[in-house]
């Protein structure tokens, strides 16, 4: 028998930011770790620089879901634009076909940074978007 493994599905997962479980986004995207490239050369060095690893940047998390009844992520952006910054901590885990939880990335100290509310059209037949982005210092594969 054959001890493959498939991939998880990119549509299957959940997102839990401190005691809000939300699942149902259409989307999660951003996720990305940069580590600066410093150039360093001495005087009487060859032409070619040194290349040392500088500071480490963390691009902002996107998310995305359809308009439910559900306000706990616009109610954690409405306190930070009161002037109260509540960070937490951030998981989306990756769920395979049976639902159980797999893959999953922790994000550290988010906090949102922009809401969009969604677009309406009188003819269309799209599903309302909720989007909001999360900025953060720092994130890791915890399974």
């Amino acid at each position: 028998m054959s001890d493959r493994k498939d991939p998880y599905r990119n549509f299957r997962f959940k997102m839990e930011v401190g005691n809000i479980t939300q699942a149902g986004f259409t989307e999660v995207s951003g996720y990305d770790a940069t580590v600066e490239v410093v150039e360093y050369r001495e005087g009487n060095e060859a032409t070619t620089p040194r290349k040392l690893p500088g500071l480490t940047k963390y691009g902002n998390i996107t998310l995305k879901w359809g308009v439910t009844d559900s306000t706990d992520l616009y109610k954690w952006l409405e306190d930070c634009t009161n002037g109260t910054i509540t960070r937490q901590n951030v998981t989306i885990t990756a769920i395979d076909e049976t639902g159980a939880d797999k893959a999953a990335w922790q994000i550290m100290q988010a906090w949102p940074t922009k809401y969009t509310a969604p677009s309406f059209n009188g003819s269309g037949k799209e599903v309302a978007i909720e989007t909001i982005e999360l900025a953060h210092e720092g994130m890791k594969r915890t399974k």
